[in-house]
């Protein structure tokens, strides 16, 4: 299968340049693959389509402040670092822009002031860093959150690239489909009887990464740290059993759930996932998925693709566009049941 078959057109203007001004006002676009429809709501509306009994997997990673900007005390060259993750006591595996004249054993000043020190360069631009213990103790000083490179100059809160219930930090871009959720929605669903389950996948960089490959089965997934609660697939099992759906807040969720299915000595400690989820895929732990709008050409838009049917999402996004839908990170969302 072609990657051309996952392209599509969008205007500039659609690419949301800020959230929305309350988490929970965003759109939702509910789609029904067993009825054929779709419905225009707001994100607020989402407990009018649940029921007591599904659960609502969610994914609890927090983005690190991981960008970072430098010069080379030699030369004063200019370099963007980003933060990939720790590799022992104050070493940081850590993608460097650019790379190619780094020399390991050079200094790094960050527009901080404080100095970091180049231990090794890699190939494709990933370097080994070590961070003195003021910087590694205190990344909110001395770093930015890495917001998407379609997002330009966004000056505003930096918690609203957080989830409201984000607990271990790890990743490098926000799991965006719980960007919506608010404590007071969380309690509304807990209330009228829907469970609240979380997942840890921490979000690498080759999330924004088009598919390069012209043919699908010639892609290479981008591995990420996952952990799955050791009692959760067992407790998932029976609510499906029982009649109950569980949804995936979010393709990293779904990955994840998808994942332990395959990998069920990892559930209660970390392991690596690379699973690549696309049209053809025999999906085993989930009934639905909350999801924004995805880039053209990219595995998230893949993943969405083997849930809703190839006809079904392109049609969805079409509609999207049609309805003046906002896209990608800061963007709407979908739920596909």
């Amino acid at each position: 299968m072609s990657v051309d078959e996952y392209d599509y057109a969008l205007p500039t203007h659609l690419i949301a340049q800020t959230p929305a001004e309350e988490r929970d006002a965003s759109r939702l676009m509910v789609i029904s693959r067993r009825l054929g429809t779709r419905t225009h709501r707001t994100f607020r509306d989402l407990p009018k389509f649940l029921r007591p009994g599904d659960v609502l997997v969610f994914n609890d990673t927090r983005v690190l402040h991981a960008r970072m900007h430098a010069r080379r005390e030699g030369s004063g060259g200019r370099v963007e670092l980003l933060l990939l993750r720790p590799c022992g006591a104050g070493v940081w595996e850590a993608m460097a822009r650019p790379a190619r004249r780094l020399v390991p054993g050079e200094q790094l000043r960050l527009d901080s002031g404080a100095v970091v020190s180049l231990i090794d360069r890699y190939a494709g631009g990933t370097v080994k860093i070590a961070l003195p213990p003021e910087v590694e103790g205190d990344l909110e000083s001395h770093a930015k959150l890495p917001l998407p490179p379609y997002i330009r100059d966004y000056e505003g809160d930096p918690d609203r690239y957080q989830t409201v219930y984000a607990r271990l930090d790890g990743s490098v871009a926000a799991p965006t489909a719980g960007l919506h959720f608010t404590p007071g929605l969380l309690e509304t669903l807990r209330v009228m009887g829907v469970l609240i389950r979380y997942v840890t996948l921490h979000v690498g960089p080759g999330t924004f990464k088009p598919v390069q490959a012209q043919r699908l089965e010639d892609h290479v997934m981008h591995a990420e740290q996952y952990l799955v609660p050791e009692s959760l697939p067992g407790e998932l099992r029976t609510i499906r059993e029982h009649g109950g759906r569980v949804i995936a807040v979010g393709t990293t969720s779904a990955r994840s759930l998808e994942a332990i299915a395959g990998q069920p000595e990892c559930a209660g400690r970390w392991c690596e996932t690379d699973l690549y989820i696309r049209p053809g895929y025999e999906w085993r732990m989930i009934d639905g998925l909350i999801t924004n709008f995805h880039l053209p050409r990219s595995t998230l838009l893949m993943l969405v693709a083997s849930l809703a049917g190839q006809n079904d999402w392109r049609a969805a996004y079409e509609e999207a566009i049609q309805q003046q839908y906002r896209f990608y990170s800061f963007g709407d969302a979908m739920l596909l049941l």
